[in-house]
């Protein structure tokens, strides 16, 4: 066996940081778990709480406002195969969880990403804290999260919105820049306040691409919420990871086809939603400041 020169000793310091904030601030973390336990128990409730057709009818009626009866009739074909294939409770348990996850990761990555556009220092000091909650590995914010949590739903919820949310907080950030500087002069020679030139000019003229934020944020949190049901966080991660263990095929396909059919729906909505921003808006402000 090769000896090394030196060995940093990383993990014993991710151990250690992990223990001071286990011993420091465990109220905290009970607090956070509480909010989203919460959190979770309200979606869940409102998504597997009415009957199915209920609910299917729901889903089927925002796919239509975002694209028109095609999408929503897809949706219901979609939905029908996993009541079909007796995936409901679960795919509602796993939609509650992507719901949850996502909005805490827009609530807190539109506003970092919005600061980080504003100040070229934020946006530095950002990027490589970016760059490491996308390219480490998804497995690996399962373990201090459940050491902080313990297993169940927070785990799974916080790994998730630590996965998902750098594509918020990025896109927010070039969404913001590429707005045409000559509009902003226009804003500031009319005399508006920066914050109103971010409420009526940089946000509506950047909103297609947050949208592609969000779009990505919420593909990410199903690929990460079926990923959780290894520390039992409930859903279809759940059936996937049983099917593993006990090379169910049948299962697991059935919990697959679910998650995939939440994903096209999701997907279809959500990018359709960012094709219908206020484009007209967009020009007219365009138009008046020329």
């Amino acid at each position: 066996m090769n000896e090394t020169l030196f060995r940093l000793p990383v993990g014993e310091w991710a151990d250690a940081f992990v223990d001071v904030l286990t011993d420091n601030l465990d109220r905290v973390f009970d607090v956070i778990g509480t909010g989203v336990d919460t959190l979770f128990d309200g979606a869940e409730l409102a998504l597997a709480g009415p009957a199915p057709w209920v609910v299917a009818l729901a889903l089927a009626a925002a796919a239509f406002f975002a694209k028109g009866w095609r999408l929503a009739l897809g949706s219901l074909v979609g939905l029908a195969v996993i009541y079909g294939v007796d995936q409901w409770e679960n795919a509602m348990s796993t939609l509650a969880l992507v719901l949850v996850a996502s909005l805490i990761a827009v609530a807190v990555g539109i506003p970092l990403g919005v600061w980080a556009a504003r100040n070229g220092h934020v946006s530095r000091a950002l990027r490589p804290v970016l760059d490491f909650m996308q390219t480490m590995p998804a497995f690996v914010y399962l373990i201090p999260a459940v050491v902080l949590f313990r297993v169940g739903v927070v785990p799974g919820v916080v790994a998730t919105i630590i996965f998902a949310m750098a594509p918020g907080v990025r896109l927010t950030e070039l969404g913001i820049r590429q707005v045409d500087s000559e509009v902003v002069e226009a804003g500031h020679a009319f005399g508006a306040t920066p914050g109103r030139i971010l409420r009526q000019i940089q946000l509506p003229l950047a909103l297609p691409t947050i949208m592609a934020g969000l779009n990505q944020v919420i593909m990410l949190a199903l690929s990460m919420v079926v990923i959780s049901g290894m520390v039992g966080a409930p859903g279809l991660g759940q059936d996937v990871v049983q099917a593993l263990q006990t090379v169910n095929i049948g299962l697991g396909v059935e919990a697959g086809l679910s998650v995939v059919i939440l994903a096209m729906i999701l997907d279809r909505v959500t990018a359709a939603l960012g094709d219908r921003a206020p484009v007209a808006k967009a020009l007219r402000v365009r138009a008046a400041s020329d």
